[in-house]
This record gives structure tokens, C-alpha cells and sequence, in this order.
């Protein structure tokens, strides 16, 4: 078999020899043994499913929430000659159904998916119809409460592989913990001796820690990159205002500094990426949107301009520095002024008890089939959509719902050629049926928005005949589709005893996992103080026994460690009281309890916050509430001490 692999390697992918951890990993799953491979950032974990992909009968299926990686992978497994494809958000529908058909019909070796796509019955029918052979799940530390990037759509994929008796299973993430590790282990059967762990310990990253203040952020960090302003270099922040402050200050400094985040335009993303790698921009100021699959091997330095929200968000972003093997720095600018941002994120990210009952018993108190859109519901309540997503894989862990198909409620429709010449190329049956779609719709000035659902009542036909038209309409080029509004369909299996004892298990759920984010926060802190090899701190971390210190890192040569200094917290003033009283007097829909106050006057969004428009008092116009200049009044100051002083000012 050694000899055989290396072959199919060398044919395939064009490689001589596999690299650490590789060739075991794929004996295992070529065994019929599921698996599970932590390799470190560009460790070389994607090539463990796609070379047993290609040898064995059947398809695999790799789940990854990453789309940008997918479109990467599948692009480049195309050009190797291998039968590949995505299954993404970013897909048109009739992009959608040609990739189901290519899957049906046996024509594809590799199909992406995102952990969503696995929810949809209709597509797991699709699945029960194809031999599956293997399926690979990236990013596998997502489906452990232990972990730092938990997300509840992980949760389902056991379930899902047992549904679909899939015997080979590949789980690879590039930061495990013990726990997180033993987590995995148990959702997938993965036996302890079929785990693959390689060194996180990467002997060309030099780590540095500077403790400092945050006045003095800016002059130390002009003074590394003055050192090689040509050097590839990521600075990772917390907020997109800073990755945008940071870069127009460098600038002014006559260094080449673009910002990147999420909140930036895609094309502007994509042609900072571009820049980057490149070389036309060295310098990358960025939130943790930017790395994930980035491929440059030269990235000589990655700054932490504000401390990390986990030592696993931390070693997988220095992990991307150095990968040629040179030597690359890695600094830390360690200021306690940080812990107040991460830690009011964490705690504004916790919904209230009452938040949490009300929306069980709008999911519950339903019908036996019933739709709901997840964007509304967390807007209509004002909890974030990640936590209405978790709260829905409880109850259908626990067994009292079950999702069906999520559709589309509503598409519009712009005509891309007369309806003289559309009519030309449709049957005379076609086109009334197509009139009469239109006329169940509402004309604006460039579209037509209709609704399947209630054209299909009023025409007496099926939904799904009027939609499948429509795409038929946009493939023939005769019109341009747009659908939005995505609902979910589920069905209610049981209902909860006592709807109390319920809410108080799912509220359990937040808090510990509050409790677990607030703790990841103290071990940053912790190996910032600590006072010991950088390495060692880091590798026993991750369950690697490391008994000498690397001598080469900021605390092995004297020039890394210490307290971090921070500012002291400062007091709600007159001012900010005459505000904040200003501010309740206005009576702002979003602002009625204490907590979503709070999470306002700390500068957090929030899904009502944000669509909410207000005539603002100080201009007379109308804006976004969160454009009011009581908005981050206090994101200076510990949420829980806000939150305090709003209960003080709001009576339940």
C-alpha cells in the first residue's frame, strides 16, 4: 500500500512524498477507520480527504463553513483533473440543481457543502440515493461546546452521518485542546488510537509579548514595521473601526496599509487580498475575516494589536506566518484595556431568561408544520442570529422539532427582454401561466416581487411548479431571478412538560457557555503574565509535554513578559446620566429593558438596534439608531456595571 499511495500521489496531485501525519491519516481512513487529524495552520489537512477521495468508489462529502476555501479547493482540484464542486449560499438556484444532478448521476468525486446544507431534507433525500464513501468534516473543533468557535449546525453532523450510514469519517481542525479533541471523539466513534495529533511547536515563529498601554500601541507597533517596511505583515484587531483608524494612521506615516473586515464591500475585500498577496500591500490591518485560506507562504510578521479572544483564535492566526519555513515574528501587544471589549462582547451576546422564554414559546407554541424566518425571529426579540440557530438545534436535539426543506417566501423578477419576444420562446400554455404569475405581484419601478406561496393559492397550482418556471424563465436568459426572504420549515414532534424547566435548561446552555468564553479570556491573559517560554505555555496548552524552553522566544531571551498595565474603569458621570435619561424620554422601541440598553450604550450591535431608523434629536434627521450619539456612550466601561445601572433606571 506505502508504495501504491505515493504513486496515486505523485499522479494525481503532482507530489513526491506525503508530509507528517498524511500518509497515516490516510491508511487509517482507507481502512474503514474514522479519524480524526489536528495538524497545525498549513499543516496540509485538506490533502488527508482528497487523495482517498480519488481512490475510493463513491463520493465524499467535506463540510466546511468557509465558502471563500471551498471555491479555492474546488478551483484547484478542477484544474488537477479531479471531479469537484461546492454546494454554497453563494450559488444561483439552477447553479444549485446542476451540481445535484452531477452528484445523482455519479459524476462528482468531491462535493463541498456548508454544515447547513445537511439540515435540508431535501438534500439529505438526495444523499440516502449516492453511495457515500467518505465523509470529511473541517473545522471539527466547531461541534465541541469546549471549543472557541462553537456552532450549533455542527452538532447535527453525527447524527447525520448515522442517519446516512457513513462508516469512514475524517474530522481535522487545526486547534484542539485535550478536551475539545475528546469532544470529537465521542460525536464521531473515533477510536483514541485512530487520532492523529502533529507539534503545534513551529521553531521559525519567534513569539514576543509587550505589555503596554494603549497610548503606546501606535508609536511601538510604527516601530517594528519601520524596521522592514516591505515585510508581509497581518495586524489583527478587535473592532473594524480600528482595523480602518489603524491603516489611515499608518498611511499618514507613509506606510502602505490597507484595513479589511467584514463590513467592507466584497470587491473591496477581494482587491485587498489581491493587493496583499501581490506585495502591492505589505501591510494588512484586519479582523479575524482575514487569514482563513489565505496561501502565502512568505508572511513574515503577525501583530496582535489587541489581545485575542482565545489562545486557539491566537495560534491559528500566528500560524499563518512563516510558512516557507523562515523565520517569521509573531508579537502580542498585551493591553488590559482589551479584556473590556472581548468581555462585553461575550456578555451582550447573552440573552436575558425572559428573552429566552419568549422565544420557546413562539417556536412551540405553533402548529404541528409551521415556518419561521430565523432573521425575524432574532430581530422581533433582539437576540443575535447565532444564538435563535442554537437555540433550534436544542430543540431538535432534544426531539421536539425536526427541520424540513427551508424555502424562499418571496423572488423578484426583472424582465431582461420584451414580453413580446419572452412569449416567442414559450408554448402558449407557458405563457399564461407565466402572465398570471406576474399578476399576483408588485410592480415597482425595475422589479416584480412576488410571493410562490400565495401565487400558488390564488392560481390553485403548486408552489413548487411556479418556481421551477421561474428558473427555467432565468436559465433561458429571459429573466433575472432574485430570491430573499429564506424561511425554515419544521415539524413539532413534542411538547415540553413544563415550558419553565425548558427555558431554564436553555438558559443554563448561555451561561456556561458565557462562563467558557470569559475563561479562554483569562488563559490569554495568562500567557501574556505568566512569566514563562512562550512555546512551552502555548503547547501545553494543547496537551504537547514541552519540558525545555525553546530559547528564542520573547520570554526565553528577557524582552517578553510582565504585568499588563490597563487603565482603571471610570465613572458614570453627570453628563452621561443627563444623556442616557435623554435618551429613555425619547422611547426607542429596541431600548425597552435594561440589557438591550446596556448592549446600546456599550457601543453592541444588535439585530433590532441595527434595523431600527430614528429622526435623530441632535440633527432633525433620520438615520440608523445606532448613528445616536448616546450610542457607545459607555463601551469604556464593564458591561456589567452598565447593565447595573440600567436595571436602576428601567422598572420591568
Amino acid at each position: 500500500m506505502s508504495t501504491d499511495l505515493t504513486q496515486a500521489l505523485e499522479k494525481h496531485f503532482g507530489f513526491s512524498s506525503f508530509r507528517d501525519g498524511q500518509r497515516r491519516v490516510i491508511e487509517s481512513i482507507l481502512s474503514d477507520r474514522p479519524t480524526l487529524a489536528v495538524f497545525p495552520t498549513g499543516g496540509g489537512k485538506s490533502l488527508c480527504y482528497q487523495l482517498p477521495a480519488v481512490l475510493l468508489e463513491g463520493l465524499t462529502v467535506v463540510v466546511s463553513p468557509l465558502i471563500a476555501l471551498m471555491k479555492d479547493q474546488v478551483d484547484s482540484l478542477v484544474s488537477h483533473g479531479v471531479a469537484a464542486a461546492r454546494l454554497d449560499s453563494s450559488l444561483s438556484l439552477e447553479q444549485v440543481q446542476t451540481v445535484q444532478a452531477d452528484m445523482l448521476n455519479g459524476r462528482l468525486k468531491l462535493l463541498y457543502v456548508a454544515p447547513e446544507r445537511l439540515a435540508n431534507e431535501n438534500f439529505r433525500n438526495h444523499l440516502e440515493r449516492v453511495d457515500i464513501s467518505l465523509l470529511a468534516v473541517d473545522e471539527a473543533h466547531c461541534i465541541s461546546e469546549w471549543g472557541h468557535n462553537f456552532r450549533p449546525d455542527y452538532l447535527k453532523l453525527s447524527h447525520f452521518a448515522r442517519e446516512l450510514k457513513v462508516s469512514r469519517i475524517l474530522a481535522l481542525t487545526a486547534t484542539a485542546t485535550p478536551p475539545v479533541a475528546e469532544d470529537i471523539r465521542k460525536n464521531f466513534g473515533i477510536a483514541e488510537q485512530d487520532h492523529v495529533q502533529l507539534s503545534f511547536h513551529r521553531p521559525n515563529l519567534e513569539l514576543h509579548v509587550t505589555p503596554c498601554l494603549e497610548e503606546e500601541k501606535r508609536p511601538i507597533l510604527l516601530e517594528r514595521l519601520r524596521t522592514d517596511l516591505e515585510a508581509p505583515t497581518i495586524i489583527y484587531v478587535t473592532r473594524q473601526e480600528t482595523a480602518e483608524g489603524l491603516a489611515a494612521y499608518l498611511k499618514r506615516k507613509g506606510l502602505s496599509a490597507r484595513p479589511y473586515h467584514a463590513g467592507l464591500r466584497d470587491e473591496t475585500r477581494s482587491a485587498c487580498q489581491e493587493a496583499f498577496m501581490s506585495g502591492d500591500a505589505p501591510i494588512i490591518t484586519a479582523t479575524i475575516a482575514f487569514g482563513m485560506g489565505i496561501d502565502k507562504a512568505d508572511i513574515r510578521r503577525i501583530i496582535h494589536y489587541n489581545l485575542p479572544k482565545s489562545l486557539e483564535n491566537y495560534t491559528q492566526e500566528t500560524g499563518r506566518a512563516g510558512r516557507d519555513g523562515q523565520p517569521a515574528c509573531c508579537e502580542l501587544l498585551a493591553c488590559r484595556d482589551d479584556l473590556l471589549v472581548l468581555e462585553n462582547f461575550i456578555y451582550g451576546d447573552t440573552p436575558s431568561p425572559e428573552a429566552v422564554s419568549r422565544v420557546l414559546e413562539q417556536i412551540l407554541m405553533r402548529g404541528a408544520n409551521f415556518d419561521l424566518s430565523r432573521y425575524d425571529l432574532a430581530v422581533s426579540n433582539d437576540i443575535r442570529p447565532l444564538v435563535i440557530n442554537t437555540l433550534l438545534t436544542y430543540l431538535e436535539l432534544e426531539g421536539y422539532i425536526i427541520a424540513s426543506s427551508p424555502f424562499y417566501s418571496s423572488y423578484r423578477i426583472r424582465l431582461l427582454r420584451d414580453m413580446d419576444q419572452i412569449n416567442l420562446g414559450l408554448e402558449p400554455s407557458q405563457r399564461k401561466f407565466f402572465t398570471r404569475v406576474l399578476s399576483t405581484g408588485k410592480q415597482g419601478r425595475t422589479w416584480i416581487t412576488i410571493e410562490p406561496a400565495v401565487a400558488a393559492e390564488e392560481m390553485q397550482c403548486d408552489r413548487d411548479q411556479i418556481v421551477h418556471e421561474l428558473s427555467s424563465l432565468e436559465t433561458h436568459g429571459d429573466i433575472s431571478l432574485k430570491p430573499t426572504g429564506i424561511r425554515h420549515s419544521y415539524r413539532r414532534l413534542k411538547s415540553p412538560e413544563k415550558m419553565q424547566d425548558l427555558t431554564s435548561r436553555v438558559q443554563q446552555l448561555f451561561l456556561k457557555r458565557e462562563a467558557q468564553d470569559l475563561h479562554r479570556l483569562e488563559q490569554v491573559l495568562s500567557y501574556a503574565e505568566e512569566g514563562r517560554c512562550l512555546n512551552q505555555h502555548l503547547l501545553n496548552h494543547f496537551g504537547e509535554d514541552q519540558p525545555d524552553p525553546c530559547g528564542h522566544c520573547g520570554t526565553c531571551l528577557g524582552s517578553s513578559g510582565g504585568k499588563v498595565p490597563g487603565a482603571t474603569s471610570p465613572e458614570i458621570t453627570l453628563e452621561h446620566a443627563e444623556i442616557i435619561q435623554g435618551l429613555l424620554d425619547e422611547r426607542h422601541g429596541p431600548l425597552r429593558t435594561a440589557r438591550q440598553l446596556a448592549r446600546f450604550l456599550c457601543g453592541l450591535n444588535s439585530p433590532a438596534t441595527s434595523r431600527t431608523w430614528v429622526v435623530l434629536p441632535t440633527t432633525g434627521r433620520r438615520s440608523r439608531l445606532t448613528t445616536h450619539d448616546a450610542f457607545a456612550l459607555l463601551q469604556d466601561h464593564p458591561f456589567n456595571n452598565v447593565l447595573a445601572y440600567c436595571t436602576s433606571l428601567i422598572i420591568p
